[in-house]
């Protein structure tokens, strides 16, 4: 069987047959709901946290397929915690989205150095954001099995 012969594909197809989860970080509780409500309906799971140290929490317990992260939290900045995913041994593996209405001029380079790999601003389109997660989850899985 393909799964004696390579345990990688094995476990790849056992990803593939579970729903994906997407843990969005974020404080804006309207918006949050309005987008787990769409991604849910679209056959995702979703985790939801409206502070920074909750969704760090999350991330190192559930190991979510991405992270949709917020930088402006009332507890913890974006890009700390982004940094502090991207060096943990349990979450480096985990693809980042920052989504944030932030418009400083360099916050993408510094989003960018704290490691993440993909940056959205507010307000987005829905569809480019699901387009991105996709991504993300496909990018990550082609790493893994490399």
């Amino acid at each position: 069987m393909i799964q004696d012969v390579c345990p990688q594909l094995d476990a790849a197809a056992a990803a593939h047959n579970r729903r994906q989860a997407i843990l969005i970080v974020d404080d804006d509780r309207e918006q949050v709901a309005a987008l787990a409500l769409r991604l849910e309906r679209l056959g995702f799971a979703t985790l939801r946290a409206h502070e920074g140290r909750t969704g760090l929490q999350l991330a190192r317990e559930r190991h979510p397929d991405v992270v949709l992260l917020d930088l402006r939290l009332p507890d913890l900045d974006g890009l700390a915690i982004c940094g502090e995913l991207a060096d943990g041994p349990e979450t480096s593996h985990i693809p980042i989205i920052i989504v944030s209405g932030c418009d400083e001029p360099d916050v993408v380079r510094s989003a960018r150095a704290a490691g993440c790999e993909y940056f959205i601003g507010k307000p987005y389109d829905p569809n480019v954001l699901l387009m991105l997660i996709q991504h993300a989850i496909r990018h990550d899985l082609d790493e893994w099995l490399t």
